[in-house]
Order: structure tokens, then sequence, then C-alpha cells
């Protein structure tokens, strides 16, 4: 499909924007444990359905001015901006990765992964529906699609297992929870996308990420150094550039940051 890349491009981008406006609804649902199905779409604020020509994707908000039809209240600009960063997160997936069936799989986990770190920004939770699923997806890409299965189920125990064993250790010293069970399975999903050394990679890129916005709020915030951080938050975003940036990263590293 070289030839016909650059003219498929814009239908992935509408692609994407229909499927943010699905994420959205996903984002907002899936915690809370409604179906994604049923009922239809409506304003949050008075509870009307919305109908099918209020509801296209980034254009409807724009032409309702941001308001619901109805009840003329204020829809958070957040709805399209989801639609717009699903839609750009579709086209950068598309010039990182060849466009055929296979790609169906990158877009799979970029959606996931956006989907969780909104949820876990929201919430603080990442529902298994989200990660779980993810974990065999990812194996039939990684392990038997790409052919490197050793490698994937090798990032599987990497990326959960690790994370299980710091979370018991943590909670084994202070007696409380310090990182969900949520984090295991999307470490877990994530090694089963990208192999044990870009899950490794990510894991440790993530903690420092987390510890310095930590150490930030500590500083400039007034924070308890007890708060808690959605580690989903820096989690799922770099778990996303890993699958498109992972073996330059890798390279990076081998070549520059250890000691030959």
């Amino acid at each position: 499909m070289n030839g016909l890349e650059p003219l498929f491009r814009p239908f992935l981008v509408l692609i994407g924007l229909m499927v943010g406006s699905f994420l959205n609804v996903c984002v907002y649902r899936l915690p809370r444990g409604k179906s994604i199905v049923t009922p239809p779409s409506a304003c949050p604020k008075c509870k009307k359905q919305i109908a099918p020509w209020d509801n296209i994707p980034v254009l409807s908000w724009v032409l309702l001015g941001g308001r619901c039809r109805h009840c003329r209240k204020r829809i958070s600009p957040r709805y399209p901006a989801v639609e717009i960063l699903t839609a750009l997160l579709f086209l950068l997936v598309s010039l990182r990765f060849p466009i055929d069936w296979k790609i169906t799989f990158v877009l799979y986990y970029t959606c996931v992964m956006l989907a969780i770190t909104l949820t876990d920004y929201d919430l603080q939770l990442i529902p298994d529906s989200l990660s779980l699923p993810g974990i065999p997806i990812g194996f039939l890409y990684h392990g038997v699609l790409m052919g490197e299965w050793v490698d994937s189920l090798l990032g599987i125990l990497a990326g959960g297992g690790s994370l299980y064993l710091i979370a018991e250790l943590y909670f084994r010293m202070r007696k409380r929870e310090g990182m969900g069970g949520g984090d295991v399975k999307l470490a877990a999903m994530m090694g089963a996308f990208l192999g044990w050394q870009s899950v490794f990679l990510v894991l440790f890129l993530s903690s420092l990420a987390g510890g310095l916005v930590g150490i930030a709020l500590i500083l400039f915030r007034k924070k308890s150094g007890t708060f808690a951080i959605p580690f989903g938050v820096f989690l799922a975003p770099i778990g996303f550039l890993a699958l498109l940036y992972g073996e330059t990263w890798i390279a990076f590293y081998l070549k520059y940051v250890i000691i030959q």
C-alpha cells in the first residue's frame, strides 16, 4: 500500500476523530461500571439524549458553541480535545508504521494508552476491561505476528512481575498500598506489546518522570510526601511512545549510556 499511504492517511485521521468520540464514552463509563453501548449519549447536565447530528466529532461542538442544544449549559472542551488528539495520534502512528492490516493492533494499543491516561488522571483507576484484554492481544501482535513470542512472554513477566514485586514490597514495609493492581496489569500489557527490554525502559522513565513531578508538587504546592500520584498518567503515555520509538531509545542507551 506504499503508493496509497498519502491518500489513506486523511481517512485514518477521520477514523481517529470518530474513535476519539467513542473513547470519551469509554473513559467516562468504564471506570463507573456502565455499558458503553447503552444508553445513547446524553448531555451530562440536563440528561437529554444527544441527536446524531449533534454528535459529529469536533464539528458539532464548534457549531453549538460548546453548549448543549437543549439546556445551553457548557460542554467541556475536553471532548473535542480528545477527538483531535486521537486523530493526531493515529496520524503519528501511520507515519511510523506501514499501513496494512497489522496497524490495527498498534491503533488499538494507542487507544488503550490514551483511555488509561485519562481514567487514571480522573479517578486514579485503571479499569481491567482496558488492560487485561491487551495482554493476549499484545502477545498475538508482538509474539505471533512479529515472531517475537519469547520477547513478548518475557515482557509480560518483566512488566507485570516487577511492578507486582515492588507493590508487594512497599505494602509489607509501609503497611499500605503504594501501587494499584491496575498499574501491574497495564505493565503486563505493555510488556506483551513491547518486549522485556522496552518495558524495563518504560518503567524506568515513568518512575523518573513521576518522581520529578512528585518532588515538584512537594516543593511548590506544599503537598505531603504521602499523597498519591496516579502512576498510569506517566506509564501509559511513555508506553505509547516506546512502541513508536523504543528501538531508537534502546540503541541510544546502549551506545551512549552504558560504558563499554
